[in-house]
């Protein structure tokens, strides 16, 4: 559909929580097109939330296929109405986001999660969603977790645990 301006903070969406997803509606159907446009416009992108394209509704998209930080690689995920429902085991580690392009932060995370959605396919007559369990570790874990705070109004700033010895500026964005 359309490649859309990621939202920058301290833009008020970023931290708004966002409404569930109607799964029938053209709206949901178009936020998750615009979503997978503008993540693969990005190139490096490995996950977008629809919040931050200012579409106030639970929808996310992730995809490590290929990422040198990988171990469990789930193909594209384009979740609706994404919940954690399991989580175990924890870590520090490095964390960046397209709507704090400067900044990246060290950041403790869930190594293993269990995550319960609606799966969404888009196609060319529109889009389907089926009930999805996905099981996964990681970074896809960490990118996951990443992706449904934004959905919670949290950014990852709001997960360290010292600004002033946490945060670090980018050495290398778009």
């Amino acid at each position: 559909m359309a490649v859309r301006e990621v939202l920058r903070y301290p833009h008020p969406a970023l931290k708004t929580v966002a409404e569930p997803a109607p799964l029938e509606s053209p709206d949901t159907e178009r936020a998750a097109r615009d979503l997978l446009d503008t993540m693969v416009d990005f190139g490096h992108c490995v996950g977008l939330a629809a919040t931050q394209l200012g579409d106030l509704t639970r929808i996310v998209a992730v995809d490590v296929t290929g990422h040198k930080k990988a171990e469990t690689e789930s193909g594209l995920l384009l979740l609706a109405n994404p919940r954690v429902v399991v989580e175990d085991g924890a870590e520090v580690a490095r964390e960046g986001c397209l709507s704090i392009p400067h900044l990246t932060a060290n950041v403790r995370r869930a190594t293993w999660i269990a995550v319960e959605a609606d799966a969404l396919q888009l196609t060319g007559d529109g889009l389907t969603s089926k009930p999805l369990r996905i099981e996964t570790d990681a970074f896809e874990a960490r990118c996951l977790l990443h992706e449904i705070d934004h959905l919670d109004g949290i950014l990852f700033l709001d997960r360290v645990d010292s600004l002033t010895r946490d945060v670090f500026p980018r050495k290398n964005y778009r």
